[in-house]
């Protein structure tokens, strides 16, 4: 019997996919401080203090007082206002696309495993819970709670194996380019996510029901 289906399930990011931060409030104090647009996010983001923290080594609250910390050291922010400002980097309100929300409810809805693929904190479970959509996926694989982060081929592989699915039957979808090439180097279908409008057409399986 042919499989009629493209995929045999659908692996997807959550971060600039699904869900999308509010920074509005971190680039006010970064401006009222004299510093450049996007300093608390390079910073944070930094390998060596969110690596740790999506591999699950540090809590976000560690994070938060190491980025205070990092900040602290220039002369133009006093340690108070580095904790200010990193915790409000820690704390951006963020949102869910409902567009995003809508297709990919519907790729679940087709009898297609949905899994979420994340590099993520410790606090993914109460962020989805706040988004509403501990219901979204069939699975959420962590990197957090794995051990293991995107681009590692091992996250890829956990995925599939929680679908159900042989690599080479997924189609992962992800905003970021060497993200979306290890999924492709193991054989997978990968989609890079700018718009709403990139999931039309490799989601039509589902969306045409």
């Amino acid at each position: 019997m042919t499989n009629s289906k493209p995929y045999d399930a659908v692996l997807c990011d959550l971060d600039n996919v699904i869900r999308f931060y509010d920074t509005a409030h971190v680039t006010a104090l970064e401006a009222s401080a004299g510093l450049p647009r996007g300093t608390t996010s390079a910073i944070a983001f930094a390998p060596a203090l969110d690596g740790p923290l999506l591999l699950g080594h540090t809590t976000p609250e560690q994070w938060v007082h190491a980025v205070a910390a990092e900040l602290a050291k220039d002369d133009r922010l006093s340690p108070a206002r580095a904790d200010e400002l990193a915790r409000a980097f820690a704390g951006s309100p963020f949102s869910a696309d409902g567009t995003v929300v809508a297709m990919l409810r519907r790729v679940r809805a087709s009898g297609t495993p949905l899994v979420l693929v994340t590099n993520a904190t410790l606090d993914l479970e109460d962020d989805l819970e706040t988004l509403g959509l501990t219901d979204l996926a069939d699975h959420v694989v962590s990197s957090a709670r794995v051990g293991v982060a995107k681009p590692d081929r091992e996250i890829y592989e956990i995925a599939a194996s929680r679908a159900g699915a042989a690599v080479e039957r997924c189609l992962f979808i992800d905003d970021r380019l060497e993200n979306i090439e290890a999924a492709v180097a193991l054989g997978m279908t990968g989609v890079h996510f700018r718009e709403p409008a990139d999931l039309h057409e490799p989601l039509a399986f589902a969306l045409a029901r």
